[in-house]
């Protein structure tokens, strides 16, 4: 039997290639590597294969589209049926023309490009002017009537791989005040490596970054693997926004791609962990460049 809230898939369906509870087993032929839909007016981008592909199904049988069985958190109906999601961090111009950090604002898009989930920072003056980029705040994701369905604390923690015992982390409620999961970093000298926690801290998945980052015309991968590394079965990606917009912003666009049939939880700690990476590493004030490396 499933453990509660990972339902498997009905009888004459194949396990998805990405790990289930209890997260083990062997290792599955390598996927092909995912790809995005381009945002409206962005560089064309590859588009490879899906990830996942549905098998052909006999006629007048409906294609399977896997269900919360009553545990998933209320509001999260519309994360349940996708496998992509683009993040664009709307321009503050106040920011732009100052260089004086404000509140970070953020709309998720459908690949069509339309707007369906806004995002926004709440963090003090005082941390924004001290600490920078590794500020503690919250964000809150709401729907378009203003409702919030997830709520994301991050904690003042270090961002250097030389104090390992306050590496950065990140809590996901949803609804808020009840914790489904948990971004936390794994030390490593060189590469950034993300861990995907459950509720109760147990390790799901991985996000693991390129060895030294350069936006510099082109789209930063994060690959999101299990926990033995072997493949990838999904991305996260920070996509090149154009000479200017890089120079004069800190304002990015990513997308991610995740299983379609994944627990709706652990496609709500992605989104944690983007935000996350995009603080790490891509939030920057102009007295100080973004990040490249685990180390600086």
């Amino acid at each position: 039997m499933a453990a509660p809230g990972y339902p498997s898939p009905p009888a004459g369906y194949a396990s998805p290639p990405y790990p289930s509870p209890p997260y083990s087993g062997p290792s599955a032929p390598p996927a092909p590597a995912p790809g995005f839909h381009d945002y409206p007016g962005s560089p064309q981008h590859h588009m490879p294969a899906p990830l996942h592909p549905q098998p052909d199904l006999p006629p007048g049988v409906a294609p399977y589209l896997p269900v919360s069985g009553g545990t998933a958190p209320s509001g999260l109906e519309y994360l349940s049926q996708i496998d992509q999601i683009l993040i664009h961090q709307k321009t503050e111009v106040l920011e732009a023309v100052t260089g004086f950090e404000t509140c970070n604002q953020y709309e998720l898009l459908s690949i069509m490009g339309e707007k369906i989930l806004s995002v926004q920072e709440r963090s003090s003056l005082c941390a924004r002017c001290c600490c920078g980029s590794l500020r503690p705040l919250t964000l809150q994701l709401c729907d378009p009537s203003g409702r919030e369905l997830i709520h994301f604390i991050r904690p003042l923690k270090c961002t250097s791989c030389c104090f390992p015992c306050c590496l950065q982390e990140l809590e996901v409620q949803s609804p808020p005040g009840h914790t489904v999961g948990y971004v936390v970093q794994s030390w490593h000298p060189f590469i950034p490596k993300y861990s995907l926690l459950t509720e109760t801290r147990e390790p799901v998945l991985k996000v693991v970054g390129p060895c030294i980052m350069s936006s510099c015309c082109g789209d930063i991968d994060f690959q999101v693997k299990p926990l033995c590394e072997s493949r990838s079965v999904g991305r996260i990606s920070k996509h090149w926004g154009g000479l200017a917009k890089e120079i004069f912003t800190d304002a990015d666009n990513f997308g991610i791609q995740f299983p379609k049939d994944i627990d709706v939880k652990m496609k709500a700690v992605l989104l944690g962990a983007c935000f996350l990476l995009d603080y790490v590493f891509f939030e920057r004030s102009r007295a100080k460049p973004e990040r490249h490396t685990v180390i600086s």
